[in-house]
């Protein structure tokens, strides 16, 4: 995957301390690797160590002030939205936004952020929503980084706490490659169909 040097210096840049430190350096390419370590050196930074968040904010100080994303990018006509939340009353979504842009800029994906207003199809009324949005072809990578670096986790905890309720006996008779036949097949069938596409047009992996 190509990148834009001086695109991806700015990304890094506009990540927080923490951000940056949550960065899977090994999951980068050679190119973003090197602007990665060069951002880790400028703010003395030591891979490893998280910097902790001395209090919580308010909801009041959350909501609308997360900083939104004010340049257009070329892509943004063909863009994918990768993630998306109402911004109902009472509730205060953006730090999960914020969250999502974090995590697809660590991993080198560009991605823009807007909050827009949409028919709320139960009423007349509109609704201010939250969207992440990246390049069209990057639509899957994305997708797969979140699911890696944010939703993973918590289906593993769910995960964890169904099987601590099977028995002994549930237990061993419980196969993961029967119960999530469907996961397992997808996985087949995306190596297989890539396999073919690189045959088709006489390529090497």
């Amino acid at each position: 995957m190509q990148i834009d040097p001086e695109q991806l210096r700015e990304e890094y840049d506009s990540l927080s301390d923490e951000a940056l430190l949550q960065i899977h350096r090994a999951d980068l390419i050679e190119d973003a690797r090197r602007i990665y370590d060069e951002e880790l050196a400028r703010r003395q930074l030591v891979p490893g160590k998280i910097v902790e968040k001395s209090s919580q904010p308010d909801a009041a100080e959350v909501g609308a002030e997360l900083p939104l994303d004010e340049d257009h990018p070329d892509w943004l006509a063909e863009a994918a939205e990768v993630f998306s939340v109402v911004d109902l009353p009472g509730r205060v979504p953006a730090p999960e936004a914020e969250k999502v842009r974090d995590v697809l800029l660590a991993a080198g994906i560009r991605c823009h952020l807007e909050l827009t207003e949409v028919q709320d199809p139960d009423s007349e009324n509109s609704q201010r929503q939250w969207r992440v949005l990246v390049p069209g072809q990057l639509n899957l990578h994305a997708s797969s980084v979140l699911d890696r670096d944010i939703y993973n986790e918590e289906f593993e905890a769910e995960w964890k706490t169904h099987l601590e309720a099977f028995s002994d006996k549930e237990l061993r008779e419980m196969k993961p490659e029967v119960v999530f036949c469907g996961l397992f097949d997808r996985l087949e069938r995306v190596k297989k169909v890539y396999s073919e596409e690189l045959a088709r047009r006489n390529l090497r992996a």
